[in-house]
């Protein structure tokens, strides 16, 4: 069984709500990102989002697109992230691991090719952020046959009609984008989310995490009662950027989710 569908699995057993972390993979280099995985899984992180740098992310809004600089920087290629899923495989880590990537650089790898080594170097899943699910079936299918999960995106504007298009080609889980716009912190939730879950529930029962905008305990609490598990990206890759202990600021939200206490 993939390690994305074992672990929601397990929580959905254990009746626990699931926390994804979101890191862009070499920010500031490879090896931190390694240590960061294995750090992660330590402290109960259930998901790992690495983030495959690209040099135009249209999804991403500042603190995400200056991470993928940083690590373009530092010279991360797609190949450089498969070899450190090699490594961090061969070294007992079994946290699932999602590449967050962008369809360019699948399609320069080969889709065909970026299936396989994926799958080999002991990656679970991908979200290929602008590649819509009507455009994906030469993709979807070299995903299924190396046994990937295809993860899709819904977003607040999302039409039913739509929702239940994308629901029939997604696997692994649905990534639901919690507020319009692109990856940042924010102050607030927004009051659509249990609205738009209750519809995608009526199209699916595979797993469904929310992220976009989550940035504390508090709001990872609140919003893992709505969805089997919570996404959170940009309040970790913050911490990074300005050199605080990751696992430290992780770990309070970690917790919130799998008590319900913030």
């Amino acid at each position: 069984m993939n390690r994305i569908d074992a672990k929601f699995t397990a929580l959905r057993s254990a009746k626990q709500k699931g926390f994804i972390a979101y890191i862009c993979a070499g920010d500031p280099n490879l090896k931190a990102t390694a240590a960061f995985a294995r750090e992660f899984e330590c402290i109960g992180v259930d998901v790992l989002e690495l983030g495959v740098p690209f040099s135009d992310p249209l999804a991403d809004g500042v603190v995400n697109q200056l991470a993928a600089e940083r690590a373009l920087h530092s010279g991360t290629t797609l190949d450089g992230v498969l070899d450190t899923v090699v490594q961090l495989r061969r070294t007992g880590c079994e946290i699932p691991i999602v590449f967050y990537i962008y369809y360019n650089l699948i399609h320069r790898h080969g889709v065909e090719r970026f299936a396989k080594d994926a799958a080999a170097a002991g990656v679970d899943s991908a979200l290929a952020l602008d590649l819509p699910p009507e455009e994906a079936a030469v993709y979807e299918r070299a995903m299924k046959r190396a046994g990937l999960c295809p993860i899709y995106l819904i977003a607040p504007t999302t039409p039913e009609k739509r929702i239940a298009e994308i629901c029939r080609h997604a696997s692994g889980f649905i990534y639901y984008v919690s507020r319009e716009g692109v990856t940042g912190m924010q102050k607030t939730i927004s009051t659509s989310i249990a609205p738009k879950i209750a519809a995608i529930r009526r199209h699916t029962d595979i797993p469904i995490a929310i992220g976009f905008g989550v940035s504390s305990p508090e709001q990872s609490r609140n919003i893992a009662q709505h969805g089997d598990a919570v996404v959170v990206g940009s309040a970790i890759v913050n911490q990074i950027a300005v050199g605080r202990n990751v696992a430290r600021f992780v770990a309070p939200m970690v917790r919130a989710v799998k008590s319900g206490m913030g």
